[in-house]
């Protein structure tokens, strides 16, 4: 796995739209206050030309302009990172039109989004072997104050730290408007951890290790069995460091988390699984549906491997979130009601 340099003080951010674009409210104020702090911080930003559209459908252009965008400013050497503008749900046409030839050519540069830039964190770990940030999007650094995983993901990217931990609280419902486009995050409900070893629930689990990489289960379980479904062969080159998968769902309901879990388990993703990291579901918190719940939905595929899983973590799209760094090498250890995870990137 290639690891790319950290962002250095005075550093140039670039801005991308493959998915979503930051054209109107609450959005458009949101990444104007972003700029406004990181070029306060003494950043340089440069926007990609499909940042404030949105004539595309579901992402911010055509899916050639935004492939197009997505490749060149990543191959571009006048920019040391990219940021995604926002998420969105059609990414995934995008990826006819990106350069994953070129891409792998290139000096390998840290891509941060999440959601539906899944497209592009988890293609990138499992096609051109390097490091991403499964991490907010530009605009939530435009909140009036930034959350601790807000700066928590910040000292990651500029290689201050390589560990990070849980929070305490979460936000169900976002007060978020075009009124109130940079309120902070609404922390109203209390984190509870529960995790499994297998199917079992227990107190407590073991420290376990691997490769990091998983990504928006909305977004992988269309990529099975497509040609940039290479996970068979990115396997294969870690089995002797094991995988961990972290993974979280925004649209999919109890019963389409299930499917796709078990799409993703047929098609062999979890050869060499170490154990998973799984997010609060956006759509299906606290659902129950015929005698299936946000839990017995996962371990009723993933139970059989007997490795741990640690759910309810803070991952995804009820924040607060934690930011990945997928493909690292990573230790997770969970106790106390909380979650630490530790990269090594050697």
């Amino acid at each position: 796995m290639r690891y790319p340099e950290f962002l250095k003080d005075k550093g140039t951010i670039g801005l991308v739209a493959p998915s979503f674009g930051c054209a109107f409210e609450p959005y458009k104020s949101c990444m104007d206050g972003a700029i406004n702090r990181f070029k306060g911080m003494g950043y340089t930003i440069i926007e990609g030309p499909n940042c404030r559209k949105s004539d595309g459908i579901g992402i911010s252009s055509s899916p050639a302009n935004c492939g197009r965008e997505l490749t060149d400013y990543y191959c571009l050497d006048d920019n040391d990172m990219l940021i995604a503008c926002g998420g969105g749900e059609l990414m995934c046409e995008t990826l006819d039109y990106v350069d994953f030839e070129r891409v792998k050519a290139a000096k390998p540069k840290w891509f941060m989004g999440y959601s539906d830039n899944t497209n592009f964190t988890f293609l990138l770990n499992t096609i051109c072997d390097v490091a991403s940030i499964y991490g907010p999007s530009i605009g939530a650094f435009g909140q009036d104050d930034l959350h601790p995983c807000l700066t928590d993901t910040i000292d990651v990217f500029t290689g201050r730290t390589n560990q990070v931990r849980g929070y305490d609280s979460f936000e169900l419902e976002s007060l978020k408007d075009e009124d109130h486009p940079t309120v902070s995050y609404n922390l109203t409900e209390k984190k509870m951890l529960r995790r499994f070893y297998g199917a079992q629930e227990k107190e407590s689990l073991p420290e376990f290790e691997g490769i990091l990489t998983g990504g928006c289960l909305d977004c992988l379980a269309n990529l099975v069995g497509t040609k940039y479904d290479q996970v068979g062969e990115f396997n294969e080159r870690y089995k002797s460091q094991g995988i961990i998968w972290f993974l979280e769902a925004c649209d999919l309901n109890l019963m389409s988390i299930r499917r796709a879990l078990w799409n993703l388990d047929r098609a062999g993703w979890f050869k060499y699984t170490r154990g998973f990291v799984i997010g609060r579901p956006l759509a299906s918190w606290k659902q129950e549906m015929m005698g299936l719940d946000q839990y017995n939905a996962v371990t009723g595929i993933l139970g059989k491997y007997n490795v741990p899983i640690v759910m309810d973590a803070d991952i995804g799209h009820l924040p607060p979130a934690m930011p990945i760094i997928s493909g690292a090498h990573t230790i997770v250890s969970s106790s106390d009601n909380n979650i630490s995870l530790e990269y090594i990137l050697d």
